[in-house]
């Protein structure tokens, strides 16, 4: 199995990290969004992050244009998914929404495309059950900032072929990743051990033990964390933590599981975090 031509679906923050090391990485790759927008946002960012790379001399100027030449840009999946060998799908932690991305893909990539999910918490397995193709399914979890970050969990559908497995493998590799193989269970490793740690602390904070501050100033200093788990939660995201957090409780009926209600309530708010300038540190 072969892999050159790549389709990111998602222009976001995850979605563009993934397109920017896929290209320097000499894949040939389109970033695909409904939003013309959300595109040139993404371009933008790629572009200041190639051009970071390039004032600390990580790559060179022609390595930053050889790498843009690689990225082109769509606002229809349907069109522009005929010809690759690889989809990756990075768009919000959201079944229904995935559901109906997988479903088109099934139908309007050829049949020997692997079909990717960078999903950080939702089932693999359910995700291919909705393709005529589950053996070509499987997980690429990346980590943000993906530029940055070199862990890739590779998650394993029921399904999944032993082929396409080595092929992911072999291609997170050739991206500077460090691929770790985990089975198909809710959460997986990271979201399974990291979402009940932040959801203690949103305890603490709810149950008036410690302000933000106190609790992530034990983290760092105490545990070694480079950074607090409150503070983690603002930049990834607080409604993307009580999505993960939903779909643990909702896999594994735990009550141990149960999302802070304090977390519920700010992502009630719109405080999402760093995204919206409100969370735990952000002001509004």
């Amino acid at each position: 199995m072969t892999i050159k031509k790549v389709a990111v679906i998602g222009g976001g923050t995850m979605g563009n990290g993934i397109t920017h090391v896929v290209a320097m990485s000499g894949f040939d790759v389109t970033l695909i969004d409904i939003n013309e927008s959300v595109l040139e946002r993404a371009l933008a960012t790629i572009t200041k992050n190639l051009d970071r790379m390039v004032s600390k001399e990580k790559i060179s100027a022609s390595d930053k244009d050889s790498t843009l030449g690689r990225i082109s840009t769509s606002t229809s999946m349907e069109n522009s998914v005929g010809d690759v060998d690889l989809v990756i799908e990075a768009v919000n932690e959201n079944f229904d929404l995935k559901r109906k991305i997988f479903t088109t893909l099934d139908e309007k990539t050829k049949s020997d495309c692997v079909l990717a999910s960078n999903t950080s918490s939702i089932s693999i397995t359910k995700l291919a059950g909705v393709t005529k193709r589950p053996g070509k399914v499987i997980g690429m979890h990346f980590f943000n900032p993906v530029p940055v970050m070199k862990l890739v969990e590779i998650v394993r559908g029921l399904d999944t072929s032993d082929e396409v497995y080595s092929a992911i493998e072999e291609m997170s590799k050739t991206l500077k990743k460090v691929p770790v193989p985990v089975n198909d269970s809710p959460g997986f490793v990271s979201n399974r051990v990291l979402m009940p740690m932040i959801n203690e602390a949103i305890f603490c904070v709810y149950e008036g033990v410690a302000t933000p501050e106190h609790v992530d100033e034990v983290m760092k200093l105490g545990m070694a964390h480079p950074m607090g788990p409150l503070r983690l939660a603002d930049f990834i995201g607080l409604d993307v933590c009580l999505d993960i957090l939903t779909v643990l409780y909702d896999g594994f009926k735990d009550p141990k599981y149960r999302p802070c209600p304090l977390l519920v309530q700010m992502v009630d708010a719109g405080k999402l975090g760093d995204k919206t300038g409100g969370g735990f540190y952000s002001k509004s």
